[in-house]
């Protein structure tokens, strides 16, 4: 006996809200967007990134340039989760 499996789509989140979750908590936002692997990978990068830079800069650099690689990343990866969620919302709008 053939049984049609029927999936239900959730409203996502408000962009406005992953938006806040993102800046707050890095890699949540992709969390909330479905999307964990990417969330975990970002923080990965953040965290390797600013390794990087920071064993790289020399001693008179401030903490903001020393950390400079992972903070690139953290602002990618809060823009990545926002516009995520508006692609999602906009998905559900038309589809949903």
């Amino acid at each position: 006996m053939a049984t049609d499996s029927v999936q239900v789509i959730q409203k996502p989140i408000a962009p406005q809200w992953i938006l806040l979750i993102a800046i707050l908590l890095p890699g949540m936002g992709q969390v909330f967007n479905n999307a964990p692997k990417r969330g975990f990978f970002m923080v990965c990068f953040m965290i390797i990134l600013g390794l990087i830079t920071f064993n790289l800069a020399q001693a008179n650099i401030s903490m903001v340039g020393k950390l400079a690689g992972g903070i690139f990343i953290y602002a990618i990866s809060i823009l990545d989760a926002y516009y995520w969620a508006k692609y999602r919302k906009e998905f559900f709008k038309r589809n949903g």
